[in-house]
């Protein structure tokens, strides 16, 4: 069944409960959210839309935004999320690779990328923002459009008005697209030259979700807050109510709303829940689950979380292409005193190669690349091993550092240092000598840790062959992106200053 039936089917089912709780505290209802999406759909398909056409998608986290992505699957389109911000170079390559034939945006963001005002506003503000309704589909003319907020100038003429689109029939479908079709495209990682897409189908996606709900018991009356749409879907598929925090939700905001809003699990990014942390050191005692994901979680914010909440504290790892991939608790990983990050007991077919990098496969593995062929087994460019107990991460291929004949990979020791007393966060960089391409290998620490006492207590955590020839302490490591992962260039940069 495809993902969408089975989110119209559990909504037929509780048409009057609660599905959704936008930022601003509106509701909508299972009933309110099914009709929503099948009056989408039906208008897209009586507008030209066709099977396998490409909807660039440009509309922030809300219920107009998950309506209207749910609408474009179940007309048997693919989703391209395809971010307008990330330069127009880069923009200009993702659109070429995906050759969207409809685009849909917030209205402000039409307005943002047309009006002259406008674009040289948010151009001093270092924001290039493509002319989102000249696009043209390649060799077939102009995209159409839909928008999404009341009409601003700069929105193309003859766009579609999301507003008037829910308002429309809604008929009961025979069909609410292919499960094995192309239903979403999100754009990772990649150069102008060569850009690169991961492409979940309504089936790979739907499998995440069945895996999700395994390890995370979800079900009517339970409130899920998080602004995840791959927890966001489970919950609405469970019978559960999704709560959303407001676009750019403080620390001090996100935890009064647990509160306020009875939430019984929620999802973080590690350095998030630290500053909700901050905020607010004790959490509310109705919630049962804290998801962490999108990094690694320091062994000091899983031990602060522990300490705020009686609620489970679980930690996932995952990745765009295959997700979830392991799911461990607080406990499970503080208690692992050997080399590396315990990531839990493995949710899909694992092997590992031999030289160590850890190897995927499974129903919610995605379908590839696009323009690639499909993938049966994704190698991961991560190292790990597999144990009685489960998963190991032990590094990044990519992250390797060299010192004479030993390679040494960071996250195979960065854990265990970042457990020690006085360590809040730990990273290792390195330094190339130009003349050898040996590595001075540089530790940082964020933490109230003497640099000295830290370097005698080194040899009985780590290999000889991995101790630091300088430690360095931060008032914090570099991050970048939405997750707030680390950067390790940055870091890189950072520490060559200092020398």
């Amino acid at each position: 069944m495809s993902l969408v039936r089975r989110l119209l089917d559990q909504a037929a089912e509780t048409p009057a409960a609660v599905a959704l709780v936008a930022g601003d505290g509106t509701e909508l209802t299972y009933g309110d959210l099914r009709r929503q999406v099948l009056a989408v759909r039906h208008a897209l398909v009586t507008s030209g839309m066709e099977p396998g056409d490409g909807v660039l998608f440009s509309v922030r986290p809300s219920p107009e935004s998950l309506v209207l992505a749910l609408g474009v699957v179940a007309a048997g389109g693919m989703v391209v999320f395809a971010d307008p911000g990330a330069g127009p170079e880069m923009f200009t390559a993702r659109l070429r690779l995906a050759r969207p034939k409809w685009s849909a945006a917030e209205s402000f963001l039409y307005a943002a990328s047309r009006l002259r005002p406008v674009r040289a506003y948010a151009r001093r503000r270092g924001l290039l923002l493509p002319n989102l309704g000249d696009l043209e589909v390649q060799g077939q003319g102009p995209m159409r459009h839909i928008h999404v907020g009341r009409w601003l100038p700069g929105v193309p003429r003859g766009a579609l008005s999301f507003a008037k689109l829910v308002r429309g029939d809604a008929p009961e479908p025979s069909d609410v697209g292919d499960p094995d079709a192309p239903a979403a495209v999100i754009f990772t990682s990649g150069t102008t030259e060569n850009p690169r897409a991961v492409v979940h189908t309504q089936a790979s996606l739907s499998a995440a979700l069945d895996l999700f709900r395994e390890r995370l018991p979800l079900g009517p009356g339970d409130i899920v807050h998080t602004d995840q749409l791959m927890l966001g879907l489970p919950t609405l598929i469970s019978g559960a109510r999704w709560s959303m925090p407001p676009l750019f939700s403080s620390p001090d905001e996100f935890g009064r709303l647990l509160k306020e809003r009875g939430a019984t699990h929620t999802f973080c990014v590690p350095v998030h829940l630290a500053e909700i942390l901050d905020a607010h050191p004790k959490l509310p005692e109705g919630l049962r689950y804290v998801l962490l994901g999108a990094a690694p979680a320091p062994a000091a914010i899983l031990r602060r979380a522990m300490e705020a909440t009686s609620a489970q504290v679980l930690s996932v790892y995952a990745m765009t292409e295959i997700l979830p991939v392991a799911i461990a608790s607080a406990e499970e990983k503080l208690a692992h005193t050997g080399q590396g990050d315990f990531l839990g007991e493995p949710l899909v077919p694992t092997s590992i190669a031999e030289d160590g990098e850890l190897r995927l496969s499974g129903p919610n593995l995605c379908r590839g690349y696009l323009g690639d062929p499909p993938l049966t087994e994704l190698p991961t460019g991560d190292l790990a091993r597999l144990d009685e107990k489960g998963l190991v991460l032990l590094g990044r291929k990519k992250d390797m550092l060299i010192r004479g004949k030993f390679n040494l990979y960071p996250g195979l020791y960065e854990p265990a240092i970042a457990a020690l007393d006085g360590v809040t966060e730990a990273a290792i960089a390195g330094l190339p000598d130009p003349e050898t391409g040996d590595e001075e290998v540089i530790l940082a620490i964020v933490g109230t840790a003497d640099p000295d006492r830290l370097r005698a207590r080194l040899p009985d955590v780590i290999d000889h062959d991995a101790l630091p020839d300088r430690i360095v302490v931060l008032s914090e490591l570099p991050r970048s992106g939405r997750a707030r992962k680390l950067d390790r260039d940055q870091l890189r940069e950072l520490v060559r200053e200092m020398a």
